[in-house]
């Protein structure tokens, strides 16, 4: 039920970190992948040595997220040259802290652009194949901030929040399609996006005193859940999202 094998996923912010991680996941299960990120070397990457090493296809694309031209361009090709994609984790994000009364229009924009919009248009984009196929799987990676306000980052709760709300609107558009549409939530893990927090000796120990589990998360941690969401075991879940934060939200 978890093999993938002849499926080809695209995952997005795969360069380092939790995309990394799901990357590898996927490729383990028999999955062929296609990885974008903002910086990621269109050959030659750690993603790629990672996933050939497996003995899995990859091919690397460069995208800037935050661009419009760049994104349709990145489409065009992909589909150009990957006329079937079964699997579409959106995992690129950014996050840019400053309290909300100095949040300039610039990083609100930055993060909606990368976060939000980046994301509606590649799955709508390749969500319509999928469609007119009659299956697939879509993964958004949501937040803690989904469902909390956070402190000094409004536009990424924002976006966190709505990234919530697409997965419920696109499962119910798409279920009946044989399109499941889901999201995971991770909780604190330790990733270039939390360095800030990390190294805040206050907020990481008052961040470790509320997680059950005592610890941060890893990106090895959403190896598993990543798997179940793009396989045939999860052909009956839909507009779900599945928290990974160590029982942060149960506390």
């Amino acid at each position: 039920m978890f093999d993938l094998s002849g499926k080809t996923a695209l995952v997005t912010g795969c360069k380092r970190g939790i995309g990394f991680a799901m990357a590898e996941a996927l490729a383990e299960a028999g999955a062929n992948i296609i990885g974008v990120s903002a910086t990621l070397e269109t050959s030659g990457s750690a993603v790629e040595k990672r996933i050939s090493k497996i003995g899995k296809k990859f091919i690397g694309y460069q995208c800037d997220f935050a661009n419009r031209k760049s994104l349709y361009d990145f489409i065009k090709k992909v589909k150009d040259e990957n006329p079937v994609i079964d699997i579409l984790v959106n995992n690129a994000g950014t996050i840019l802290r400053k309290p909300a009364i100095d949040h300039p229009d610039e990083y609100w924009d930055k993060v909606m652009n990368v976060n939000l919009d980046s994301q509606f248009i590649l799955s709508r984009e390749l969500g319509k194949e999928m469609v007119k196929r009659g299956k697939g799987k879509i993964i958004f990676t949501a937040s803690l901030l989904t469902f909390q306000g956070g402190i000094t980052v409004p536009g990424y709760a924002a976006s966190k929040g709505a990234i919530g709300q697409l997965t419920k609107a696109l499962s119910n558009e798409w279920a009946a399609r044989g399109v499941q549409v889901n999201a995971i939530a991770p909780g604190y893990v330790a990733t270039d996006n939390t360095k800030a927090l990390q190294e805040d000796a206050e907020r990481n120990a008052s961040i470790l005193a509320r997680i059950p589990a005592s610890r941060w998360g890893k990106p090895e941690d959403f190896k598993g859940p990543v798997i179940f969401l793009t396989s045939k075991a999860s052909d009956y879940v839909t507009g779900s999202i599945l928290t990974v934060d160590g029982g942060w939200l149960g506390r």
